[in-house]
Order: C-alpha cells, then sequence, then structure tokens
C-alpha cells in the first residue's frame, strides 16, 4: 500500500477492504488513511467505488473482506448510529434537513437538552446553536426555519450538527456541485476551521481544481480498486486524470474538425425584461457553438427563452427557416429543437421511474396507440440508444435514479436524441459527472455535430468551453458581450467579455 510518510497515526483507516453485491465486485482490497488535522480526497470514476467506500466508513455497509480501524483498533459498525456515535459524519451533496424546524432544531433533533419536567431547554438549544455556527466563522439565524435555506447553508447547519455530536472524522461527498463560487469558498473556509481543529475530511468531488487547491493527499480508485494514496504536492491534474481513468487529460475533449452546413437555429434580438436584452445569435448545421459567461449572466434562461419554455417578451426564433411561436415547447420540439436541462434530476428525469421509460418520455406519441405504450417498442427504443451511448446499467426497467450521476446524463441525451433533432441544446452537459463519463459526453456532442446537428452547448467549465466549442459566444449581465471563434478564444479573452472588460457584442 502506497502511504505516504506521516507524524501521527491514522483516525479512521481501510486496511484490504472488499465489497460485492451480488456479482458485482463494489471494493476489491481497498486501503485507505484518515489522519487528523488533514483534508484527504477521494479520486475516481463514477462506478470507482467511492460511494460503496464512503458507506462503509459510515456503517452503512459492512465489509465482505478487511477491516475498519478506528484509532487502530478493529471495529463493526452495526449501522450508521454506530458510526456517527464514533464520530464519523457524511455530508451528503443535497441534505435532507426538516424544512418546518429552525436551524438549532434541525441541529438538536430528538437530543434536545431539558430543564426541570422534562421540559425542552429551548435556550441552551440556541445558545448552542450560536457557538457552533461561530466555531464555523458563519452567520446564520438559529431560529430561522430551514425551508428556504439555500443548498449551501443546509450544508453548512449539516456540519453544525456533525460538530453537535463531536465528530472526529467528516465526509464530505460532491459538496460543491450546487453551489456558486462565493458558496464554495465559504465551504472551504469552513473546512480549513474543521482541518485546524483537527478534524480529519475526506473530500469527494469530481472538480479537480478544487482537490488541488483544498487537499493535501488523495487515494484514487479505479474499478473498485486500489490505485494509489500519496501527496497532492508534486502531481499535475494530468498526473490525477491518468490514474483514476488510465488515459491522459488531453483526451477529455475529442474535437473533431467541423464541417459546417447551413443555419440550423438563429436568434433575433431575444428579450425577456430584466432578465436578457436583444440576443441574436446563429447556430450552423456541424457545429458547436458555447455560450459563456458567470452565473447569472442569462445564458440557461436565453435556452430556455429560446426553446419556449419560458416566453420571450420581444424577437424571434427559426429552426431551418421556420419560425417558432413564442412560449410553446410543443412546437419547438416538432421544428427539430431538443433542450437537455442544467438539472437531470428536477427537470430532465422522472427519478423513480424506469430507464426506458424515461427514454421514451419524447416519443410517447410514436410508442403507442390509443392512449396505450406498447412496451416492446419502448424496450426497443431505449435498448437501442443504451449501446449507442454505452450506457452502463442493470436492467432497463430498473429506476433511473439508481445510476451514476454520468449515466442519468446519458439518458437524458438519449431521450432527446431519439426526438432526431436537427438542433441539440445542452445545458452544462457535464456537470457533476466524472472525468472518464465526461470524456464519452465530448466524443458523443462531437461525433453528432460531425453527422450534422446544429449544437449550443451551455457551459460554465471554461476548459470545456475552450476544448469544444467552434465559437464561443460570451454574455455578461443579460447581453452578449462577445463572439469568439475556436481559434482565438483563450481563458483570457472569454473572461474579459464575461466580466464585461469588453464590449465588442456580437
Amino acid at each position: 500500500m502506497n502511504q505516504p510518510e506521516t507524524g501521527g497515526a491514522p483516525v479512521l483507516a481501510l486496511r484490504d477492504v472488499s465489497k460485492s453485491f451480488g456479482a458485482v465486485r463494489a471494493l476489491r482490497d481497498v486501503s485507505l488513511q484518515l489522519f487528523p488535522g488533514e483534508v484527504h480526497a477521494l479520486a475516481g470514476e463514477n462506478g470507482a467505488g467511492k460511494s460503496t467506500l464512503i458507506k462503509t466508513l459510515a456503517g452503512v455497509h459492512r465489509p465482505d473482506s478487511g477491516e475498519v480501524l478506528l484509532d487502530g483498533r478493529p471495529v463493526t459498525f452495526a449501522g450508521p448510529a454506530d458510526a456517527r456515535d464514533a464520530g464519523i459524519a457524511v455530508i451528503y451533496q443535497e441534505p435532507t434537513l426538516f424544512p418546518d424546524l429552525s436551524v438549532a432544531e434541525n441541529i438538536f433533533m430528538g437530543r434536545q437538552p431539558r430543564r426541570g419536567l422534562g421540559r425542552i431547554d429551548r435556550a441552551a438549544v440556541r445558545s448552542t446553536t450560536e457557538d457552533l455556527l461561530k466555531r464555523l466563522g458563519v452567520a446564520l439565524d438559529p431560529d430561522r426555519l430551514a425551508r428556504g435555506l439555500s443548498i449551501a447553508d443546509q450544508q453548512i447547519v449539516e456540519i453544525a450538527k456533525a460538530l453537535s455530536f463531536d465528530a472526529r472524522v467528516l465526509i464530505m461527498d460532491e459538496p460543491t456541485a450546487a453551489l456558486t463560487g462565493s458558496e464554495t469558498a465559504r465551504l472551504f473556509s469552513v473546512v480549513r476551521a474543521l482541518e485546524a481543529e483537527g478534524a480529519a475530511v475526506l473530500f469527494i468531488s469530481h472538480r479537480l481544481e478544487e482537490i488541488f487547491r483544498l487537499c493535501a493527499r488523495v487515494t484514487t480508485l479505479r474499478d473498485g480498486r486500489f490505485v494509489s494514496s500519496e501527496p497532492l504536492e508534486g502531481l499535475t491534474e494530468d498526473d490525477l486524470v491518468r490514474r483514476m481513468v488510465g488515459r491522459d487529460l488531453g483526451e477529455l475533449y475529442p474535437k473533431q474538425k467541423a464541417k459546417l452546413g447551413e443555419t440550423a437555429l438563429t436568434v433575433r434580438r431575444l428579450t425577456r425584461e430584466g432578465v436578457f436584452h436583444d440576443v441574436s445569435f446563429e447556430v450552423k448545421r456541424g457545429e458547436i457553438v458555447a455560450l459563456a459567461g458567470l452565473v447569472g449572466a442569462g445564458r440557461s434562461e436565453v435556452a430556455q427563452a429560446v426553446f419556449g419554455v419560458d416566453r420571450a417578451d420581444a424577437g424571434d426564433v427559426e429552426v431551418a427557416g421556420r419560425k417558432l411561436p413564442k412560449g410553446s415547447p410543443t412546437a419547438a420540439m416538432e421544428a427539430g429543437l431538443a433542450l437537455v436541462p442544467e438539472d437531470r434530476r428536477q427537470r430532465g428525469l422522472v427519478m423513480a421511474m424506469s430507464i426506458e421509460r424515461n427514454i421514451g418520455l419524447t416519443g410517447l406519441g410514436k410508442l403507442g396507440r390509443g392512449g396505450l405504450v406498447r412496451r416492446a417498442l419502448e424496450h426497443g427504443r431505449a435498448a437501442d440508444w443504451a449501446v449507442r451511448l454505452q450506457l452502463k446499467y442493470n436492467r432497463l426497467a430498473d429506476p433511473v435514479g439508481v445510476l451514476s450521476g454520468g449515466n442519468q446524463q446519458k439518458v437524458v441525451l438519449a431521450k432527446w436524441l431519439a426526438t432526431l433533432p436537427a438542433v441539440l441544446i445542452v445545458d452544462e452537459p457535464t456537470r457533476g459527472i466524472d472525468v472518464g463519463t465526461k470524456a464519452e459526453v465530448h466524443r458523443l456532442l462531437s461525433s453528432l455535430a460531425a453527422d450534422g446537428l446544429a449544437v449550443l452547448m451551455i457551459s460554465s467549465d471554461l476548459p470545456e468551453v475552450l476544448g469544444m466549442a467552434d465559437r464561443v459566444l460570451v454574455m455578461h449581465e443579460g447581453r452578449l458581450t462577445a463572439e469568439i471563434p475556436r481559434a482565438e478564444a483563450t481563458e483570457e479573452s472569454v473572461m474579459a467579455a464575461a466580466t464585461g472588460r469588453e464590449r465588442a457584442a456580437a
């Protein structure tokens, strides 16, 4: 086991742990050491075994072989409560608070301090919550209801709850996936404070820049196997990608040379009052056009207005010369538009529904007769696209919610590609998916464009924009500020336009 030299003993460790689910071997002889006062990254593609490892540390799963060690001694957790009582807490990407209880009540739910006659000591609950939040350096009202809190604030409440249990180990599973830049910066400040207090933090993120910015060491898994555990100092992103997926970072953007055809999408002076203004652009067949900009610039709102989800106040949208009525997604679909939304879980998929039913949702008229869906047609359509997109699944009849994030994204793509669109709008196509699946999505988009599809890609990932786009349209505060050809697009030129320093409007 390739472990770095360290002066102290690990507070929590796995030693040669294996775990299988039926014929699927999720972990194979995996080892990990978490040291007090250190932030440790866990890296790997979807399906590498990260979730199983987390659940093993948190007492959800018991290893088939190997050991969990707490302070150097083997321990067996009967369940999550045992792990929590041992000082191990998990902070998930999407917290589950009681919305109608206050921040303080959520932190001390079921274990409130009592006064005489068993009455809850509300003053003590509030003051202790204030102390916990002060330790984290966060200004949050203990009496505020959880309903309406941002994801970032909900995560802070979960961290405060963990501290109230005297947690010594915090496992943070994709905590920044739904956060803005400023929220991520605040979370990192909180993690630094925990590190300074001596907590061991296991940090999981698909964003490599966050791993290098926050963590001291990284353990990498591939296909359920231990690859390495090493200091991040001296490593490059390319080194880490190679460990995770067995290939170089440069292969993440397999862009094929574009052969442009006629104009497929025309947007003229599109305006939605208070959101975006006077937006005009074209996308040709065979072209990938990126819509870039900072959060809040209006990119997603433009895409939704083009597709008809939101009704524009002025301006026109044409597909292959055909003018679309405002506010009609049905007309947009019939004209050959497809929209893969930013939030695949809330707006792209029905999580409790099967994989095949989700893929078939955009073609119910063709798959049924008399209001009834013909299962054989639905299954055949789904099976065909599952092969084309290299979907990893057990059964097409399984709920789509059991798939990894990357495979869920492939299902959304399959659902819309099955309509055989002329224009594909993809909003944050690789958000929250691992680098290996990201490369597959990029390869798919490039292949589709090479086959003559017009692609409008909205992305906050600047390397993705530069690696995949034939042209970059940049938005700032609801307006297009630049149109940059691929050969001239750099991080500096895009960011200058995104921050309003360049006003060469398209």
